[in-house]
């Protein structure tokens, strides 16, 4: 989120301390005065810091100075957890489906989730369901690395696979590369 500044004009605080473009101190003096000598120079009169006492402000080219914040900021990417729901029973072909929704969530950079609910009698075979689901995970390999061993979680078992951060493919076209590169 941006902060707003105010700028030229906009400042109407009777006394001000007043910092050029050097980051030296022209001393206390008013907002008029401070315009007065950042319009000779061809720049802006810019608050900085409103809480101070005086406030200080800076004399500065606020176009450049605004286009560097921006340029600066990083940009954050949000990961997200993509839950799959899966059954004991749940058909191959279901299972197949559920694994291609997987690999979408993964290449677009989310982690999945994948959950084994089970009811009654199935959680006496909770092994079973753990060894479906890290044939599952298994088959994700090329992109995705399962995070721990599937776990037991309340009525059900519970794995987490997050993304690679280079696919397998490349990894393997790298090192093949750089094998190369040392025979040589």
């Amino acid at each position: 989120m941006e902060e707003r500044r105010r700028i030229n004009h906009q400042i109407r605080i009777p006394q001000i301390r007043v910092v050029d473009e050097e980051g030296e101190q022209l001393g206390v003096m008013t907002p008029a005065d401070a315009r007065k000598i950042a319009e000779e120079r061809g720049l802006d009169l810019v608050e900085v810091a409103p809480g101070a006492r005086p406030p200080v402000c800076r004399i500065m080219d606020y176009g450049r100075f605004r286009y560097e914040q921006k340029k600066n900021q990083k940009k954050q990417v949000q990961v997200q957890t993509k839950i799959l729901k899966l059954r004991p029973k749940t058909d191959q072909h279901d299972l197949q489906t559920k694994l291609r929704h997987a690999r979408r969530f993964l290449e677009a950079g989310n982690r999945v989730r994948f959950v084994v609910r089970m009811r009654g009698r199935e959680r006496a075979v909770t092994d079973r369901w753990i060894a479906q689901l890290v044939e599952l995970t298994d088959q994700l390999n090329d992109i995705g690395v399962p995070v721990g061993k599937p776990q037991l979680e309340g009525g059900g078992v519970t794995s987490t696979v997050e993304p690679r951060k280079t696919p397998l493919a490349e990894e393997a076209s790298s090192e093949a590369s750089s094998e190369a590169s040392n025979e040589s």
